[in-house]
Formats: structure tokens, C-alpha cells, sequence
């Protein structure tokens, strides 16, 4: 079974709860003159049918790659962004009004390490994304399609697990979390077949969680609804070393 977890809503009154937090966004005219970036520069179209992506073509090196599915207004990729300037990151998000919102966002501030693509997420990583080429998958408050007659709409199937397991490189890593307890555990049983994936600590720093958060804008939205977050988290296991 994976690792996973359900923190308790924001009303539980523990101490080591830390105020939730967001993202404020820079004046329209801030540094103006060392910026350089545009809208143009963040936002990348879909591959063509047939087509791989090429992430050293889409970032102009080979550094290493996060993905973040569902980004929605960028606020968690911003914040990994800023935090890790050697690192790469790609944004999918559906949903127009979010994902114009996340590109202008990244122009105001500035960064260059952050692509965005709208597109289904689903056929994406089934169709176009190389072997062994994402260092981590983030996927924060997947769409849980509640109604059973609309639950094979869900984003963890068997067939997108299978192909993340594909796709995250070797120590690889891939990160959930919801507030739906039903889908978590569709999640979590869903990922816990995938014998290529092991379990994993969720609350790891270095992935971008503190004390256990994400601090995504649903996750600050939930949590002071009261709501109960379920997390998960797994891993490729490394490749083993060659005898020779």
C-alpha cells in the first residue's frame, strides 16, 4: 500500500497549524525594464498527433522537469518556480479563464522556467510524453466527477497510472492530493497496483510541501471550509547499477 495521508481541516486548532497563505502578484509596472517575459514566451501548444514531446526543445536545456496537472491560476507552480530557477516546469490546464490567468501571471513576475499547455491532461501523458522524462507529477485536487454515472471521467485510471509509471524517470516521482474521500480511495487503490510505483513520504520539502501542504488555491480554499485533505505520494524505484 502507498503512503498516504489525511491532514485535519483548518478549524481543528492544533499548534502546529501555520496561517494559510497565497500568492500576492507583483504591480502591473513592476520591474519593468529587467523582465523580458511574455505571455508568449509561457504559454506552448500541444503536441501534433503522433508528436513527442521535446522538453529540452520546449526549455532549451536538459535541467530537470516537474509537471503540475490542473495548475490552475499558477500559484504552487510560481512558488516552485521562484524557489528552484534550475529546474523546469510544465503547467496543464483545461479550464481557459485559469490558465490565461496562471500566463499572465508568470509574465508579471518574470519567470522564464515555467511553460503552461492547455490541453487534456489524460491523453498527454498517454500519448505524448517520452520514457523517463518527468523528475516529479504533481496532480493537487483532480476533478473528483462525484455522480457514479461520471466517474470513469476521473483522471487516476489504470491506463494514466501505467503511463505515469512510464514517464517519471528512474527516483521519479508522483504526488496527489484530494478532498474527496471516495476518490482518494479509488486513488489510492488504483495506484497501489502499479507495481513500477513504491510508496513514498508525501511530506517532503524538497517536492514542495511544508508541513504538509501544497498551498494551492484549492487546498487554502478547503482547508478553511474545514474540509479533510487526503494526500499521496509515490515513487519509481532508481534504476539498478550496472555489474559491469
Amino acid at each position: 500500500m502507498h503512503t498516504c495521508r489525511a491532514t485535519q481541516p483548518a478549524h481543528d486548532n492544533r499548534e502546529d497549524r501555520r496561517p494559510l497563505t497565497k500568492v500576492v502578484d507583483p504591480p502591473a509596472d513592476w520591474a519593468e525594464d529587467s523582465r523580458m517575459v511574455t505571455v508568449d514566451d509561457i504559454v506552448v501548444p500541444p503536441p501534433e498527433p503522433g508528436q513527442m514531446l521535446d522538453f529540452a526543445a520546449l526549455f532549451g536545456d536538459r535541467q530537470p522537469v516537474e509537471l503540475e496537472i490542473g495548475s490552475g491560476k499558477g500559484g504552487f507552480l510560481l512558488r516552485r518556480a521562484q524557489a528552484l530557477p534550475d529546474r523546469r516546469f510544465l503547467g496543464i490546464e483545461y479550464a481557459n479563464k485559469f490558465f490565461l490567468y496562471a500566463a499572465d501571471r508568470m509574465a508579471r513576475w518574470g519567470i522564464t522556467n515555467v511553460r503552461l499547455m492547455r490541453t487534456d491532461a489524460r491523453h498527454l501523458v498517454i500519448h505524448h510524453l517520452p520514457p523517463a522524462s518527468v523528475h516529479i507529477l504533481h496532480i493537487y485536487h483532480p476533478d473528483p466527477w462525484p455522480k457514479r454515472r461520471h466517474q470513469r471521467r476521473r483522471l487516476i485510471q489504470p491506463a494514466f497510472v501505467a503511463a505515469v509509471a512510464e514517464v517519471l524517470m528512474p527516483g521519479g516521482r508522483l504526488a496527489i492530493q484530494t478532498d474527496h474521500a471516495d476518490y482518494f480511495e479509488q486513488i489510492r487503490e488504483v495506484v497501489g497496483r502499479e507495481s513500477r510505483l513504491l510508496p513514498a513520504d508525501f511530506d517532503v520539502p524538497e517536492a514542495g510541501v511544508r508541513e504538509g501542504r501544497v498551498e494551492t488555491n484549492f487546498e487554502i480554499k478547503y482547508l478553511r471550509e474545514g474540509r479533510a485533505i487526503y494526500q499521496l505520494a509515490a515513487q519509481k524505484p532508481m534504476a539498478p547499477e550496472s555489474s559491469e
